[in-house]
């Protein structure tokens, strides 16, 4: 694909309540799923999946809900070519502004054997009666070809063709299983727009899944391939290994737009907050390297790297932060951080030190990352002040008693003055009662934001990190701490985003009398 002169529209179709939704560990409520999908609209996606109305109950009631509350979005519904399924969407979509029925069958000859017990001819007349029966109760018809990538392309056509006839204005050809690469992909969208009937008067759109990891690549070659919709979802969810991820299509788009000549109506700048929501209403965090939306997206720890960035920020950073959610990049302090990095960070601090004064930093910097991965403001800010502000409030002592669904938790804490204090509180669950506790004893709260645990290290030297970050005076802070117990290394890194209020608290008087 050559540069285009012109940008051509990408129409996103957002699956994350449908596909992403009946994927294992991401069932979300009715309540959950109405306000993803104003998220979703806020975003700007083009058509919101809201569910298949026909498959529980619950799916119509909150397809239902989504319909007649969301604007700003077609809704979309998921029906096979089944006249009950299709009747179900029909009376979801009832109130929504902008309908659409989204009807499939399986084409491919494993699936029309072991899935359907159909013949060719019975598969197309399926297709045909599935969107003609749509038709008459929406204008807007989607028709998929289920497993169409394994399915022959003559074939493929035959039924793609008898779909058009029907009705159908959008024609999804699925990588089901995520088996095609880019090129195939690539070739397939050029000779199904070659060779479908009508194929000028309808939308082409790919979905594809992750299984060997191409499915971004692999819309991303469907583009290339005269695809002019992609259906992904948020965080990359999804059946099996998860489907394109929106985020990821929607910024190479906009990164390599002289490459691709395609662009999307989507709000980038909404992108980490969609993702962080998904996340919250799920209870699945993103992996740290995630593109775009994960911790490490815009953070730089090598200090060839950060020497770069601190000259010139195109050296190691192809878009701007800000332009997909995030605050700024961050220069992070570990093992592998240079003196350039350390300097600069103080001097945000506030500090401008002599240089065997940030010798001295620097070695202690060095000593803190054998049991810590990351150092914070709070590390930097105690190894320049030494003892100055006190040594913050500390974990001595924490314990639990449970009893029916709650939880309280016993802290005992020695405050910046060395006295000891002593706190108890309830919770649903462990964590969330030693945070509660811990709120109440050093009066700071915070809205929490993102939280995870993990090991390091392996066998009897095995430590467990926690890393939390909150929000609190309009800022986003981070914390981090690390223990042989992971509810000990928890309450840790939730008392380094409390210290650190505490010290901006304490340094604000010298700051101003300065």
């Amino acid at each position: 694909m050559t540069h285009a002169n012109t940008t051509d529209r990408i129409r996103i179709f957002d699956t994350s309540l449908r596909d992403g939704e009946q994927s294992p560990g991401f069932t979300m409520s009715a309540s959950q799923k109405i306000a993803f999908a104003h998220a979703l609209a806020d975003l700007g996606v083009d058509v919101i999946e809201a569910g298949f109305p026909n498959s529980s109950p619950a799916d119509f009631g909150a397809v239902q809900a989504i319909a007649r509350e969301v604007r700003g979005a077609s809704i979309a519904t998921l029906a096979r070519c089944h006249p009950g399924d299709i009747e179900a969407c029909a009376r979801a979509l009832d109130d929504a502004a902008a309908p659409r029925i989204h009807v499939f069958i399986s084409t491919s000859p494993l699936h029309r054997q072991h899935k359907l017990n159909m013949s060719r001819e019975q598969v197309i007349e399926h297709a045909a009666m599935g969107v003609q029966l749509a038709r008459k109760h929406v204008d807007d018809v989607e028709f998929s070809a289920e497993d169409a990538f394994r399915t022959e392309r003559e074939f493929l056509v035959e039924v793609f063709d008898a779909a058009v006839a029907a009705g159908a204005r959008t024609l999804n050809v699925p990588d089901t299983v995520g088996y095609a690469t880019p090129e195939e992909i690539r070739e397939l969208f050029r000779y199904l727009r070659a060779n479908v009937k009508g194929a000028d008067g309808v939308t082409f759109s790919a979905h594809c899944h992750n299984d060997l990891g191409l499915a971004v690549a692999n819309s991303l070659a469907a583009i290339e391939g005269g695809a002019r919709q992609v259906e992904c979802t948020i965080n990359g969810i999804g059946e099996r290994a998860g489907n394109a991820a929106l985020e990821e299509l929607v910024m190479a788009m906009k990164v390599r737009g002289g490459w691709y000549g395609a662009d999307t109506c989507i709000d980038t700048r909404k992108l980490l907050e969609t993702s962080r929501l998904l996340s919250r209403i799920t209870g699945i965090q993103v992996q740290r390297n995630k593109a775009i939306v994960g911790l490490n997206a815009f953070a730089h720890e090598s200090g060839i790297h950060q020497h770069g960035m601190l000259k010139n920020r195109d050296t190691y950073e192809i878009m701007r932060p800000q332009d997909v959610g995030w605050p700024d990049s961050q220069l992070v302090l570990g093992r592998h951080s240079g003196r350039a990095a350390v300097a600069d960070r103080l001097r945000q601090l506030g500090y401008v030190l002599e240089d065997e004064q940030l010798d001295q930093v620097i070695a202690g910097a060095k000593a803190l990352t054998q049991t810590q991965h990351v150092i914070g403001d709070a590390d930097l800010q105690r190894l320049v002040e030494g003892e100055r502000y006190g040594p913050g409030w500390r974990i001595s002592a924490l314990s639990l008693t449970d009893y029916g669904q709650h939880t309280r938790a016993h802290v005992d804490l020695s405050d910046p003055d060395g006295k000891h204090l002593l706190q108890s509180a309830e919770g649903e669950g462990p964590i969330a009662a030693v945070f509660a506790a811990l709120a109440q004893a050093t009066g700071v709260d915070f809205e929490l934001e993102s939280y995870e645990v993990h090991s390091m290290g392996i066998g009897r030297d095995a430590r467990g990190e926690a890393n939390l970050s909150g929000r609190i005076d309009g800022e986003t802070l981070s914390g981090q701490g690390t223990s042989r117990d992971v509810l000990e290394a928890s309450a840790i890194a939730w008392l380094d985003v409390a210290n650190r209020v505490l010290r901006a608290r304490q340094a604000q008087p010298r700051v101003e009398a300065a």
